[in-house]
């Protein structure tokens, strides 16, 4: 893969695979969702090896590191050779467990919760979300 020497930082997001099209990196970077040391970046922004941005995407925040410029946008598999994921393992890990929340569904018709049953609810949410955070 030939490197680049001057990179856009919404191009460079793009390649390595962090937004599915160009223009949510434009507009990820205009939203203030991308950072370099705590400060906002334009998405002409020209990224440096050796540099580490901050992404956020909807409840998933990732920190990356820059190892190398990619101005093509490639397979998965190439493109982790352009960047190292610095994300703390508590938040992979708590991002990945909203997922597996229990879904509490009522049967349709039955209408609204008695006092006893939101106590009830309440109590499974509690439990669920306390042996969750012990680990």
């Amino acid at each position: 893969m030939a490197e680049a020497e001057k990179l856009r930082i919404d191009k460079y997001l793009w390649a390595i695979r962090i937004f599915k099209t160009r223009s949510l990196a434009t507009e990820a970077c205009k939203a203030g969702r991308v950072k370099l040391n705590g400060q906002n970046v334009k998405p002409s922004y020209v990224v440096k090896v050796g540099e580490t941005f901050t992404v956020q995407k909807g409840i998933e925040r990732k920190v990356i590191f820059v190892t190398g410029l990619l101005e093509r946008r490639v397979d998965a598999k190439t493109a982790v050779q352009f960047y190292e994921d610095q994300t703390p393992v508590e938040e992979t890990y708590g991002f990945k467990s909203a997922f597996h929340a229990p879904i509490l569904k009522r049967d349709r018709g039955t209408g609204r919760p008695t006092k006893k049953d939101r106590r009830e609810i309440d109590d499974l949410k509690t439990d669920w979300w306390d042996t969750e955070n012990e680990e």
